[in-house]
């Protein structure tokens, strides 16, 4: 099988890689123009240039190709209006689909985020809790990872072959920008000074990729999947982090509310003058308020997907790659 992967010189995207390597795929990683492939030198692939923002790019760089995941799907990273980002997630999601249907593209993935769930009210969340209009919050994050997986689904009904695969969050090697792992240097670094209480579910991210590629070869067009981990609360994850980093456990805090006023007041700061972006961003605060405890039931029944890593091994693995690359100070 011929795979493009969208956005594989990115965390996801090259874990999934790995993994398609190991079982004798043919990779094509698909990327922007200026990417860096200096940081994908492991693989064995083929490279094909093509934009989400460009439907021609992508009709072309999918040519020949049996499967196709999306591990780029856009999210907010700077202050912008809502409509915007709104309008750029709709546009990227139709270029993509319409990019599947010329190609006739047999398999594909969708990887969404875990957000688009509705929060439960008891027990673990799983994938059959849907929104039934846009949800009350309106942060951009929030707001598009609906979007997008509303879309998908959408989309799916119509006759694509598209199956949606939900990770947890993700530590792991490769996150170059860093995404997730932001949490885990800034703690090492010590300039974390509170956090945000909760649930999360943790993933390797060696099986998020494992996950996301048993979702394209086995899903169920229309279905969504997650990728799961272990099931933990911040103070434990943050605990786990601050033991591996040796450094003193951070214990303080901060209110939701709180967070959301420091949020508002620097991206106010940030349309009026522009600068350095909020360090604080609504994106960290919509992931981190909107997490939950997960059930990984359906991937390991449907998928036979089980994560074969602790969230002490994802953490570790992580922090290891972090401290090589220069993002955690000696």
């Amino acid at each position: 099988m011929k795979i493009g992967i969208i956005g594989g010189t990115g965390m996801l995207g090259h874990h999934m890689a790995i993994e398609a390597q190991i079982r004798q795929y043919e990779i094509v990683l698909i990327h922007r123009q200026n990417a860096d492939l200096d940081k994908v030198i492991d693989l064995r692939y083929e490279s094909r240039v093509a934009d989400l923002n460009d439907r021609g790019s992508l009709v072309k760089a999918f040519e020949g190709l049996d499967a196709v995941a999306n591990c780029a799907a856009y999210y907010p990273t700077i202050p912008r209006p809502l409509s915007e980002e709104m309008k750029t997630a709709r546009l990227q999601m139709n270029y993509f689909f319409d990019a599947l249907e010329k190609a006739k593209i047999e398999k594909a993935l969708y990887v969404g985020g875990a957000v688009a769930l509705p929060k439960t009210l008891e027990g673990l969340a799983n994938e059959e809790a849907s929104f039934t209009k846009a949800p009350d919050n309106t942060a951009p994050y929030v707001q598009v990872k609906w979007l997008m997986d509303d879309m998908a689904r959408s989309a799916a009904k119509d006759g694509l072959p598209l199956v949606i695969g939900i990770p947890s969050m993700t530590f792991g090697e490769y996150d170059f920008a860093p995404t997730t792992g932001r949490l885990i240097v800034d703690i090492a670094n010590q300039n974390l000074k509170a956090y945000l209480k909760g649930e999360r579910n943790v993933v390797s991210a060696r099986d998020a990729g494992r996950g996301l590629l048993y979702a394209l070869e086995k899903g169920q067009a229309g279905e969504r999947y997650l990728i799961t981990g272990e099931n933990v609360n911040m103070d434990t994850l943050v605990a786990t982090i601050c033991e591996r980093a040796g450094v003193p456990q951070l214990t303080k805090t901060v209110p939701l509310n709180m967070a959301k006023f420091v949020n508002k007041l620097e991206e106010t700061r940030y349309a009026l003058f522009k600068g350095t972006p909020p360090k604080l961003s609504s994106t960290a605060i919509a992931v981190l308020a909107g997490g939950q405890h997960l059930d990984g039931t359906k991937a390991k029944v449907e998928l036979d997907y089980t994560p074969e890593l602790t969230m002490r091994d994802a953490i570790d693995r992580a922090y290891i790659w972090f401290e090589k690359h220069g993002y955690i100070k000696s």
